[in-house]
């Protein structure tokens, strides 16, 4: 199969949507949204040696304009040449704390969506490690050590941007306590 770019934009323009609005009881409430994905993988060819920018750009301003909207932050994984680091806004990184590195993503070094995400931030930054509430995996890129604790996988309406298999998880709360734990209230009643 043979995608353009306005098509992975509206494939992965769902698949954003519908991760953003899967909203279980004891979700966190997604304020910072991970994705990673091999434009490789969409395009229908082996992760790390088709590298297409358009379609990694598809998908950067795909998940912007819907996060953007959301009031979500984003971060995009760099592949394993960066060490899986992320491009994010800088004001991101400082609102969450989390210390940035030097380094600016190329396609063949940190891949297209990462490099796409750099020229369209405002003030991008790479950090080497985020927890997430929420992440998007396009193409099977492993995002998960870039999640909360406890991920919880979602199934979204959309399979596939491109030939890409697409995989998302939402992270909830740790359950804390024994048999005498509790996690509704049942009333006002403390003892």
């Amino acid at each position: 199969m043979s995608i353009t770019a306005e098509q992975a934009f509206v494939q992965a323009e769902q698949a954003v949507t519908s991760l953003l609005e899967e909203n279980r009881p004891h979700f966190n409430p997604v304020k910072l949204l991970v994705i990673g994905g091999s434009s490789s993988e969409i395009a229908g060819g082996t992760i790390g040696h088709n590298s297409t920018y358009e379609l990694g750009e598809a998908v950067v301003k795909a998940a912007l304009k819907v996060c953007g909207d959301a009031g979500t932050a984003v971060a995009f994984q760099c592949c394993e040449h960066l060490n899986r680091a992320l491009i994010m806004e800088r004001e991101t990184a400082e609102r969450f704390g989390y210390e940035t590195v030097w380094v600016v993503p190329r396609i063949k070094a940190g891949g297209s969506l990462a490099t796409a995400a750099w020229k369209h931030f405002r003030d991008p930054v790479a950090v080497l490690a985020v927890q997430a509430d929420a992440g998007l995996d396009i193409g099977q890129t492993l995002i998960g050590m870039h999640l909360r604790r406890v991920a919880v996988p979602v199934r979204l309406g959309i399979s596939r941007i491109g030939e890409a298999v697409v995989s998302a998880a939402r992270t909830r709360p740790l359950l804390v306590g024994g048999d005498r734990a509790r996690y509704v209230p049942e009333s006002e009643e403390i003892l």
